[in-house]
C-alpha cells in the first residue's frame, strides 16, 4: 500500500513538473498617467518582475516604486518620499488568476481577465485587470491597462498640489514573458 501511494505521489508530481511550465520576465513596462487641466504627469518603470503559471494560470507582477522614472526628477523625488512613501512601502504587486481557460500549447490572441488582489502603498484590494494575451511557442506578450484611484490605496495628495493630481490613475502593463530555464 505504501508503494502504490508513493509511486502515486512521485508520478503526480512529475506529471505537473512535465506539464507545467512558469512563464518568466524581469523587464516588464509598467507606466501610469495623471492627466489634469493644470499637469500632466507620466512615469515609466521598465524593470518589473512578472510569473505567470500555466499549470494554475495564477499570476504575479512586483514592481519596486523608486524604478519609476519621470521626466522631472522633483516630481521623481515627491512620488517616492510623499505619496508613495518608498522607504516604507517599496514594493507594490498583484497576485491573480486568469479567469479564462487558456490553451498555453496553441499559439493565438486572447482577451483576458484576471481576478486577485492588488497592494499599492501598503494597501491590498481585491482588483479584476482585463488585457490581451498573446501566445506563441514558449512566449507570451501581455498588455493591460487599469485606473487606480489614489483614496483606494491611501495615498493622500495635499490640497496644494491636488489640482495637478488626478484622482483616478491610469497604469498600463506591457509584460513579454519567456519559458523560465
Amino acid at each position: 500500500m505504501k508503494k502504490t501511494v508513493l509511486f502515486f505521489i512521485i508520478s503526480f508530481t512529475m506529471g505537473l513538473a512535465a506539464n507545467g511550465q512558469i512563464l518568466m520576465t524581469t523587464t516588464a513596462k509598467v507606466s501610469f498617467f495623471s492627466e489634469t487641466p493644470l499637469q500632466n504627469i507620466l512615469a515609466i518603470n521598465s524593470s518589473v518582475s512578472s510569473l505567470i503559471n500555466t499549470t494554475t494560470d495564477s499570476v504575479l507582477v512586483r514592481i519596486k516604486n523608486t524604478s519609476f522614472a519621470f521626466k522631472n526628477a522633483l516630481m521623481q523625488e515627491h512620488f517616492n518620499e510623499n505619496y508613495m512613501e518608498s522607504t516604507k512601502y517599496p514594493l507594490d504587486s498583484f497576485r491573480g488568476k486568469i479567469d479564462q481557460a487558456i490553451d498555453w500549447k496553441k499559439d493565438g490572441t486572447y482577451k483576458v481577465s484576471a481576478t486577485g488582489n492588488i497592494t499599492i502603498h501598503g494597501t491590498e484590494k481585491p482588483m479584476t485587470i482585463n488585457g490581451t494575451l498573446t501566445v506563441k511557442g514558449s512566449s507570451a506578450h501581455l498588455e493591460s491597462e487599469f485606473f487606480a484611484r489614489t483614496a483606494d490605496f491611501k495615498i493622500e495628495v495635499p490640497k496644494l498640489v491636488f489640482e495637478k493630481i488626478a484622482e483616478n490613475i491610469k497604469v498600463n502593463l506591457l509584460a513579454d514573458y519567456n519559458l523560465k530555464k
